[in-house]
């Protein structure tokens, strides 16, 4: 390696990520980590470059304080790139088109292409997870947005399923014959349906044949979720009460309110798929 008298040329940055490669895993994730946060500043100094013919040095007086607090939004950055590569090792290569399979025995070798494109990482950023369980399907095709979205009313066509003495038992909506009617709503027909009883709860309101309309009913539980300072750092956890009357403190990878939500949220679809959806969050201060 050369030393450090001029900056890091694509030949050394190559090496880097080769030699990320062969630590051990706790190790490569914040090597990793300083790795992707010097490329995004390598990519931000070639875009001024071009934008403005070149850049002015800047005084010693005006360069942040190493060592000095990450904003919320930095924080938030470190969050998103640690969990980007705790997944990669988790679950494969996931990069620019590509996928490596299990086994695996280095830590993935990650390049600008991989960073720039990478549908993973880009939706880990937007505060998005895999649902842990399988959305339902409209048309044969993954629905997502039904089950992420809010305050939507979907045109559908819907049919009810009845049992051998004639009371509503499933329904069968966009061709997916995986909901569950978990209530008929008076004499008219209007349901209550969960998709394989996971997830959101639903409104069913079929008018004409099997015309219908579906919407998300509004959550009926509430949790908190605890925005904790101490030492002018601040950080967030969730409040769980169990069953058996014992609450819970689910501390959240989140710098922000917006993000600390999509954990809570995500934690919830994690460890009880079966409300998802169904619970507000509320923010206290400690």
């Amino acid at each position: 390696m050369k030393k450090l008298d001029k900056p890091l040329d694509a030949d050394d940055l190559i090496e880097l990520a080769e030699r990320v490669a062969g630590l051990p895993p706790a190790d490569a994730e914040w090597v990793g980590m300083l790795l992707q946060d010097l490329l995004r500043a390598r990519t931000r100094e070639a875009e001024l470059l071009a934008g403005r013919g070149g850049i002015r040095p800047v005084p010693v007086g005006e360069l942040p304080e190493i060592g000095g607090a990450l904003n919320d939004q930095m924080a938030q950055v470190a969050l998103d790139t640690a969990e980007w590569l705790r997944t990669l090792w988790n679950v494969g290569y996931m990069g620019a088109g590509s996928f490596r399979s299990q086994p695996r025995t280095a830590f993935p070798t990650i390049d600008l292409e991989d960073v720039r494109k990478s549908s993973l990482f880009a939706r880990i950023r937007q505060g998005k997870h895999a649902l842990p369980f399988a959305p339902p399907t409209r048309q044969g095709l993954p629905w997502h947005e039904l089950i992420e979205g809010h305050d939507q009313i979907h045109d559908v066509q819907a049919e009810i399923i009845h049992d051998d003495a004639g009371l509503p038992l499933a329904a069968i909506i966009e061709g997916c014959s995986e909901w569950s009617v978990l209530k008929q709503i008076g004499a008219n027909r209007e349901y209550q349906v969960q998709h394989q009883r996971k997830g959101p709860i639903f409104h069913l309101r079929i008018s004409d044949g099997t015309a219908a309309q579906l919407w998300r009913e509004a959550p009926t539980l509430e949790c908190k979720v605890h925005l904790i300072e101490h030492g002018g750092l601040h950080s967030y956890a969730l409040e769980w009460a169990g069953s058996n009357g014992q609450s819970q403190i689910i501390s959240l990878r989140a710098a922000t309110w917006a993000r600390a939500e999509s954990e809570a949220a995500h934690w919830v679809a994690t460890n009880h798929p079966e409300l998802y959806g169904q619970v507000s969050f509320k923010r206290f201060s400690d």
